[in-house]
């Protein structure tokens, strides 16, 4: 049983530093095409695209000097404990260099090897860090030490649909709308990163100025293995 933890985390670490080098790389390259063509667009002279593409490795470099920041438990204060969950809790929590209030979501390994739970939690974490979109929550910074995983990601004080629901108990035609069309958003975010969310209700929807697509991250789908860009499975 202990062997087959220790493979399985093995294989895990690997395959994340690998995916990770990928993605990356994949970023940089988007944001390298897209300076090129505002550029083109704005009819830029020589010496002053020479300057933008200085300007923008050099805040490239200092992008990735940040990523390589290792951060860990001692640089955030917990404040207080906002959810629990079955692998562990959500607490709100303030870095300490910078002062800003971040969630962040605690799970214990151990409960997750021992519910063989490592590929859910694999899926939320790919989503949150390939997400870019308003609709979706954001990752901040992710670690680990022998016994959880961290996940830092933007606190969303608005509370969740639920909330909304049990608060206002009936929602008026026009509201009622907006909410349906921001929902359809933020899951067709979901969909096109190449994901399924599979439970999908009241409580996955949270909210600051707008709608995030937030929560049980952990029951998403890839709709490709990760080899290959063709389907796997449809599911509703």
């Amino acid at each position: 049983m202990a062997m087959t933890k220790r493979v399985t985390m093995t294989k895990v670490t690997l395959e994340n530093f690998y995916s990770n080098l990928i993605t990356q790389h994949e970023e940089q390259e988007m944001r390298q095409k897209k300076l090129e063509k505002v550029m083109e667009e704005g009819g830029l002279k020589d010496e002053e695209k020479r300057l933008r593409r200085s300007a923008h490795a050099r805040k490239e470099t200092e992008f990735l000097r940040t990523k390589r920041t290792r951060l860990g438990l001692e640089d955030f204060e917990s404040l207080k404990v906002i959810g629990r969950g079955a692998f562990g809790e959500l607490q709100l929590v303030q870095k300490k260099d910078t002062g800003h209030v971040y969630a962040m979501k605690i799970l214990r390994k151990a409960d997750m090897l021992e519910k063989e739970q490592v590929g859910h939690i694999r899926a939320e974490r790919d989503v949150l860090v390939e997400a870019d979109s308003l609709w979706v929550v954001k990752m901040l910074y992710s670690f680990q030490d022998k016994l959880n995983l961290y996940l830092i990601m933007e606190f969303l004080p608005g509370g969740d649909m639920m909330t909304l629901l049990i608060k206002k108990d009936i929602l008026t035609e026009e509201k009622t709308q907006f909410y349906i069309a921001e929902t359809v958003l933020a899951i067709d975010s979901i969909h096109q990163l190449g994901f399924i969310h599979e439970t999908s209700n009241q409580t996955t929807f949270f909210w600051t100025h707008h709608l995030h697509l937030c929560g049980n991250f952990a029951y998403c789908r890839a709709l490709w293995p990760s080899c290959s860009r063709e389907p796997a499975f449809c599911q509703s």
